[in-house]
Parts: structure tokens; sequence; C-alpha cells
């Protein structure tokens, strides 16, 4: 099966609450049948069924003990959970983010990718400002946060045909529409102006350049 096909199946075999509740005990550690009747109080019929659905969808296996050789205990194998959240896989040479004035959202965004992947990083505006906003640079100093120096750029003197982009504000990705390759509507902290404002975005920029990172491959 292809990996699609396998994290289905995984999918269906956790779609029963007591599969799901099997795999919840083995994220702890390891037990036999009669553990997991002991402790989920289901008969041993249902359980040894349960089991072998989990094991038809390669979630879980066997080994016997050292101790009472007829006595098994259940694991979860090394790719059980794996592919369980959705989401494709990218390929990229350079990451740029871009925003409109990039003074904010994508300056910190290109600042957190590089504390994230080996990736390169650059960002830049369809209509920059001169300077980094004060709140922005505010914020990375709040974070320990390193923020590049020089002044915000102009899209078409930072971009290049093998740049992935990622829009990190609405105007930017419906300017530049399908020329974009993520979009990330995240509200602009400088009209609010406050520093709960910013942190907001720092936040949401932050949890989406974790959820990104792993799953953007070198080009």
């Amino acid at each position: 099966m292809d990996s699609v096909e396998e994290r289905a199946a995984r999918h269906a075999a956790l779609g029963d609450v007591s599969r799901l509740r099997i795999v919840d005990l083995l994220t702890l550690g390891d037990l036999s049948p009669s553990e997991i009747r002991t402790a989920l109080g289901m008969p041993g019929n249902l359980v040894a069924h349960h089991v072998k659905v989990l094991e038809a969808a390669g979630m879980v296996a066997r080994s016997r003990s050292e101790a009472d050789r007829r006595r098994s205990y259940i694991h979860l194998t090394d790719t059980a959970l794996e592919g369980l959240t959705p989401g494709r896989v990218e390929r990229a040479s350079r990451v740029v983010f871009v925003c409109t004035a990039n003074s904010a959202r994508s300056q910190l965004a290109a600042a957190l990718w590089s504390t994230r992947s080996s990736i390169p990083a650059a960002s830049a505006g369809t209509h920059p400002a001169e300077r980094i906003a004060p709140g922005a640079v505010a914020t990375a100093d709040r974070h320990a946060l390193a923020l590049p120096d020089g002044s915000p750029q102009t899209l078409s003197a930072v971009l290049t045909d093998s740049d992935f982009i990622v829009t990190v504000c609405d105007n930017a990705h419906e300017e530049i529409g399908v020329g974009g390759h993520l979009h990330w509507s995240i509200p602009d902290p400088v009209r609010v102006g406050t520093d709960d404002a910013f942190d907001t975005a720092y936040a949401e920029l932050e949890r989406r350049i974790a959820d990104l990172a792993p799953r953007l491959s070198a080009r």
C-alpha cells in the first residue's frame, strides 16, 4: 500500500472506541492481553479481536515473555502513529515569507524559520515600509529572537523562480494570487499596535512554522 492507504488503514483501525483506548494504554507501556482485558474491563475475545485489527494495520506487534514463554506482550510499532495528522510534504531551496510592508509578520516569520530549519529563509513585501516596525523589534527582543539587519525589501528584489513562497497577510496573498505556495491568514499587529497583538501574531507564526518545518525538505 502507498503511504496514504496506510494512513487511511490506521485511521480506520482507530475509528473504534475500544481500539483507541487500547492504543492510549500502549503509548505508556507494553501490556499483555490479560492486562488490557483487566484495564478496560473487556472480555478476552473482544481484546483478541481488537488487537488483531490493530496488528493488521501495522500499529501493534507482539513479543514473547522471557519469563513465561506462554505469555505475550503487545506494544506499539515504531510507525504506529506516523502520518495520522493530515498533511503533505513539500521541497524547497529557500522559503520567502511575504506580507505587504515587510515590517512585522514576514520579518518575524523568517527569523523564526531560521530557528527551526536549515533551509534558508528570506522575507519581502509587496509594498515595503521604510523600516521594520518598532513593535516587531520589541516582540523579537521579548522572545530573544534575532531579526535580520537591514530595511524591508520589495518582493521583486528578493524573489527567485525556485523560492517557496508563504504569504502571511491577506493583502499580499490576494495581490500575488496563485503565485504563492502557502497562505497563512494572520491579522496585522501593526494596525492594533499593542504588545498583545504582536505576541498573538508571533505565537501563531511560531505554531505554523513548527508544523511546516518538518514537512519541508531541502531541494
